[in-house]
């Protein structure tokens, strides 16, 4: 059974940028998500969930590059992404304040 055509009629860019998009993007989404959490919790914890947790969430974000019609949509939402976690990452108190 052939592919439909109407699946086949992306271009090239577009093609590129969800593969990009969903290989670095989800990565570094998924990478400042655990840095974020950890920012606010016990980092110990966080960075021993993160080597499991981390692949889960990059093949979620992977798959949902895929998903969507525009490349760049995709690559807006996880630099957003990305940059509202970072935000986060620079706000967050310091968990254990250096000593005087």
């Amino acid at each position: 059974m052939p592919a439909n055509s109407k699946y086949l009629t992306q271009s090239r860019w577009q093609r590129f940028g969800k593969i990009t998009a969903g290989i670095l993007g989800g990565y570094f989404v998924a990478q400042t998500l655990h840095l974020a959490v950890a920012a606010y919790t016990s980092h110990i914890v966080v960075l021993i969930t993160s080597t499991f947790s981390l692949f889960i969430i990059w093949a979620a974000l992977l798959i949902c590059a895929f998903l969507a019609k525009n490349a760049w949509k995709v690559w807006g939402i996880y630099i957003g992404i990305c940059i509202l976690l970072s935000v986060l990452i620079y706000l967050a108190p310091p968990l254990h304040p250096l000593p005087a």
